[in-house]
């Protein structure tokens, strides 16, 4: 099993409706087949310096997991709502 952790903060000026947008598309991302099990949200704001959201998805192996890394839906994802609406990206992955 390969665990996919992606934090990353707000840019200024994301919108509330952007956000949103992210929001839903990352439910959908959540739907493709190559996915075992996929969380997200906002930062609970329990300690100061956080990132402002993650994502936690779990493939079945490494295949699965770079299928979901090239798939089309993903990548458009990332080009059109979330790259234009972050400052900052971070991401690890590891088998479980």
């Amino acid at each position: 099993m390969i665990r996919h952790c992606v934090l990353f903060k707000w840019a200024e000026g994301a919108t509330g409706e952007a956000k949103a947008t992210i929001a839903a598309g990352l439910d959908a991302l959540a739907g493709l087949d190559m996915v075992s099990s996929y969380d997200h949200g906002p930062d609970a704001g329990l300690s100061d310096g956080n990132w402002d959201y993650v994502i936690v998805a779990d493939f079945a192996d490494v295949d699965r997991y770079r299928a979901y890394a090239a798939d089309e839906a993903h990548v458009a994802f990332i080009v059109d709502h979330l790259r234009p609406n972050i400052s900052a990206r971070a991401a690890v992955q590891y088998e479980l």
